[in-house]
């Protein structure tokens, strides 16, 4: 069994007006969508802003932060992570507010609600969100699109904390948004995003939803556990085709697999470990590089050290 220092005591006599939780040494798999992987050193969850703020304010500099939102697109190696891991929960942070033609939404919000409470207010645009599994924070992480739309079409502005424990605010140019990345610096915490759709017949919006669905569950192992969409589309090529294209569909290591459903998606299929999982990653890439002679670079973030 995999365990660090215990280091939160020592976190919490020097943060006595801390209110969220601070858990040592806790498992991070069932977090995962993947279910794999090993503990946080430590595990913050905040109670709001204001308490991701402090918290960060007072935690030594030395100190590594990561931050996971529902684990949808993130791979934690079987070593754990050391130094701490701030998980944004819904109560917290995932408030929606609709209004006119605008969408506010914290940062633990999930993609689809957010799509849903939109569509609710008759505001088109952002019906890509409802075929993203993700939230709001990794969406702004990586500009998240779907079925023709992404983030930045659609984003006034995000809100967010920095590694100082300052708060601060990006309208969509400072945010620096290209393919499945941003231009921010990778410390900020992000905690809420503005968006502003255009107001549309409810009907249109509910068939726009519909479709985006139907793709989902056609076309992606949707019900299997998975991070999503594997490998960035490198310019001018689909990821899936080319590593059909180089005969890896349904290839396994371990307990990991290549959807025979969706080249670009990796499976666990009941007894995977991270290793199994990112192995197969690397040899999907090796296969696909020596193949089509194009290197394909990873879409899912992957944290921690090996076991």
């Amino acid at each position: 069994m995999v365990s660090f220092p215990d280091i939160s005591a020592d976190l919490k006599s020097a943060m006595p007006e801390l209110r969220g939780r601070v858990l040592a040494n806790e498992p991070l798999g069932p977090l995962t969508w993947f279910r794999v992987g090993g503990p946080a050193q430590v595990l913050f969850t905040p109670v709001d802003e204001d308490d991701l703020a402090y918290f960060l304010a007072h935690l030594p500099a030395d100190i590594p932060v990561y931050v996971i939102g529902v684990g949808s697109n993130l791979i934690v190696r079987d070593g754990g992570v050391e130094g701490v891991v701030i998980r944004l929960s819904p109560r917290g942070f995932g408030t929606i507010v609709a209004e006119g033609d605008t969408v506010r939404a914290g940062t633990a919000a999930l993609d689809k609600r957010v799509a849903e409470a939109a569509a609710a207010a008759n505001i088109g645009g952002l019906e890509f969100y409802f075929g993203i599994p993700g939230s709001i924070g990794g969406a702004l992480r990586m500009n998240a699109g779907a079925n023709g739309g992404e983030t930045k079409d659609v984003l006034v502005e995000a809100r967010g904390v920095t590694r100082a424990g300052e708060t601060v605010t990006f309208t969509n140019a400072e945010m620096g948004f290209v393919y499945r990345s941003h231009g921010v610096d990778p410390s900020i915490i992000f905690t809420s995003a503005l968006y502003r759709g255009t107001l549309m017949e409810p009907e249109k919006i509910r068939a726009r939803m519909n479709e985006v669905q139907q793709h989902r569950e056609t076309a992606q192992p949707i019900r299997e556990k998975t991070g999503g969409s594997t490998f960035k589309n490198p310019p001018g090529h689909s990821s899936w085709k080319l590593v059909d294209a180089a005969g890896m569909r349904g290839f396994r290591v371990g307990g990991a697999q290549v959807s025979e459903m969706h080249c670009n998606f990796l499976i666990n299929t009941g007894d995977a470990t991270a290793a199994d999982i990112e192995t197969l990653g690397e040899t999907v890439r090796d296969r696909v590089k020596a193949h089509s002679g194009i290197e394909l670079q990873w879409e899912i973030k992957r944290i921690g050290v090996a076991g």
